[in-house]
């Protein structure tokens, strides 16, 4: 009987019933050979392919054994790396969407007998972090990607620079607290002692005046002479007329002041820049460098351009010089820091979406100062403003 034409319903009913998962019960791993029901698991069982194969395994069992869970370890673990980075995730989720792939690799196949025990044994080689809940166990992906520990080690620079920062503010507050005190005269506390009497006897009299400790008459003031007139005037003058010193100790405190309210505002715009970034920072129709070396050398250090964003941390690019497009993720990214007067868009911060014009870089400080051009902050200047938070347009 001849084979059945492509178009014919029997073909198109056997390519139906061929897609998709089937029964795992006639599945041969060994020859990776999916059969749809149980009298087609019984004919490929007598195939003398299927004898070959036997007869190799039988062979080295462990050594088809070994290839199967080094398969099935590294496709999970890539499944878990690529679809949930480092999230905490529970194993069932995983293992899920990993068998839904018509051709993955069965665990019957592998040294793991249960999806726990795989689990626990990823835990202790230390691929992953695992614990166990009531509802199951949990995983989660441990990034040693070098790309992703330089990001690291640079956000813990960054936030070792801003308390190197808040210390440098405080000490200068401190600076221009003890120059505001200096030229003052340090204020004596008053002195209490409890009241004796020594004698008995003795009256003890008051004097409200300045001349003598015991009371007495007071004098008229048509008695005071015109020269202490003269000098009560004067005093009363030169206490009216402020010095020099004073007023160059008033200048320097209000200085004092207003830097330190210019400090405060700086810091509160920090923050709230700080409050606006997000883990993610892919946009469309911007320049970006491929820097993972997976793909070969062919697109290594090439630069493409971004078409288009997919769940936010996966981009698909299209290279300037082949225009071959790939599927990428974040992290086998890096933005393009373009000559100065050409135009940018900032990926991250209080600006985020923003076109701005390169203005100048500062290569000490991997930082550069952008002039925006676009929304509500038109013509506005930016300072400090860092590599990764901004790439240049297509």
């Amino acid at each position: 009987m001849g084979k059945a034409d492509f178009l014919s319903p029997k073909a198109i009913g056997n390519r139906i019933k061929s897609k998709g998962l089937q029964k795992l019960r006639w599945y041969c791993q060994m020859c990776q050979k999916q059969c749809r029901d149980e009298n087609g698991f019984k004919c490929h069982c007598m195939a003398e392919s299927h004898q070959r194969q036997l007869l190799l395994a039988s062979e080295d069992p462990n050594q088809f054994m070994d290839y199967f869970s080094d398969e099935f370890k590294r496709d999970f673990l890539e499944l878990l790396r690529r679809r949930f980075g480092t999230k905490r995730v529970h194993n069932n989720i995983v293992y899920n969407e990993y068998i839904s792939h018509r051709e993955h690799v069965h665990m019957n196949s592998t040294q793991w007998e249960t999806l726990t025990d795989f689990t626990k044994w990823v835990g202790k080689e230390g691929l992953a972090k695992v614990d166990e809940t009531p509802k199951g166990w949990y995983i989660q992906y441990i990034d040693r990607d070098p790309e992703t520990i330089r990001r690291q080690e640079e956000l813990e620079r960054k936030k070792k620079q801003d308390l190197d920062d808040q210390e440098r503010s405080a000490k200068f507050i401190e600076d221009q607290v003890r120059r505001g005190l200096d030229g003052r005269e340090p204020e004596e506390a008053p002195l209490f002692t409890e009241l004796k009497r020594e004698n008995e006897e003795e009256k003890i009299a008051f004097n409200m005046g300045a001349s003598s400790s015991v009371a007495g008459p007071s004098k008229p003031s048509s008695l005071l002479g015109p020269s202490a007139l003269k000098a009560s005037a004067g005093a009363i003058a030169k206490r009216k007329e402020p010095s020099s010193a004073s007023e160059s100790r008033e200048k320097k405190k209000k200085s004092a002041l207003d830097e330190i309210m210019e400090m405060e505002e700086r810091k509160r715009k920090k923050q709230q820049s700080a409050s606006a970034r997000t883990e993610f920072w892919l946009q469309p129709n911007i320049v970006v460098k491929i820097v993972t070396k997976k793909l070969g050398e062919k697109y290594h250090k090439k630069k493409a351009v971004i078409q288009e964003v997919r769940d936010q941390y996966t981009a698909v690019v299209k290279l300037v010089i082949s225009g071959d497009k790939l599927k990428l993720d974040q992290s086998h990214l890096e933005t393009v820091i373009p000559a100065p007067g050409k135009r940018v868009l900032v990926l991250n911060g209080e600006y985020r979406a923003a076109e701005a014009l390169l203005e100048g870089i500062d290569e000490k400080k991997f930082s550069a100062t952008l002039t925006l051009d676009s929304g509500r902050w038109k013509g506005k200047r930016v300072e400090g403003v860092a590599y990764e938070d901004f790439s240049k347009m297509a």
